[in-house]
């Protein structure tokens, strides 16, 4: 497999990094860093990310909402325009348990549907990584802010009642679903994530290894999701990095108003 050269990543990591990147030591989920992680970041890159405040309480305007997407030109080589959905989020995903919590986390995976359907505008990209087939998927809509709070307890609620469970596919196979935290800069005015692995096999025996991160922020009355899987690597730094940048651009947008779009 061709890799891009490192100052690719390197570029990589500073188009993601607003503050600098988020340190990962105390991390539940531990990874390699991916190729194009620069630990000689400046000084004031380790600096904690400081709380985004609330905005305006206006929602959005469409056009906003479309201007706030993460794209390919954020994310830079090795990511771009998706080419369709991957065979594994039927094959894997489309799942059933008998733990009703964790039936909800398949189905809002699969879905990714986290908030059920948004009261105002709603924008969504697609983008493929080149290098690893990884898929991630962001969305901007507006939801009552009661509503995605109670969301987001939810899924913090996650790690301790679906720490590990069985799965079966409509396809027959079996997977061992494992369900971890996943640590967010703090931004925005309520934040969870999770990693979630799912390993079995297929009908032909071939064994398979499924990552999906899941995250999502609130904004005021506006909230950012991000889904990041695939069966090679999933690098949590670029969900994580993906939010953060997410979050400031929403609230910029916020600021600037309605008249500006």
């Amino acid at each position: 497999m061709t890799h891009p050269p490192a100052t690719t990543r390197v570029l990589l990591a500073s188009a993601l990094s607003v503050t600098g990147l988020l340190t990962t030591a105390a991390c539940s989920v531990e990874e390699p860093r991916p190729r194009w992680f620069s630990a000689s970041a400046p000084a004031s890159a380790a600096s904690p990310a400081v709380e985004q405040p609330a905005g305006s309480g206006a929602t959005l305007t469409q056009a906003q909402a479309q201007a706030a997407l993460i794209t390919e030109a954020d994310l830079g080589e090795p990511w771009g325009p998706t080419r369709g959905a991957r065979t594994w989020r039927d094959g894997l995903l489309k799942a059933t348990t008998e733990k009703r919590d964790c039936q909800r986390l398949l189905d809002a995976l699969y879905a990714e549907d986290l908030f059920g359907p948004p009261k105002g505008p709603h924008a969504v990209s697609a983008l493929d990584d080149a290098d690893t087939d990884a898929q991630l998927r962001y969305q901007v809509a507006a939801h009552p802010p009661a509503d995605v709070d109670r969301a987001l307890d939810w899924l913090k609620s996650l790690p301790g009642k679906c720490g590990q469970f069985m799965a079966a596919t409509t396809r027959g196979g079996i997977q061992t679903v494992e369900v971890a935290r996943m640590p967010l800069p703090p931004v925005g005015n309520a934040r969870q994530a999770l990693r979630v692995t799912l390993a079995g096999e297929t009908e032909e025996g071939e064994l398979t290894y499924l990552t999906m991160d899941l995250a999502a922020a609130r904004v005021g009355e506006e909230a950012i999701t991000v889904t990041n899987a695939g069966l090679d690597e999933v690098h949590a730094e670029v969900t994580q990095q993906t939010v953060k940048l997410g979050v400031q651009r929403l609230t910029d947008l916020k600021k600037q108003g309605r008249a500006q779009i």
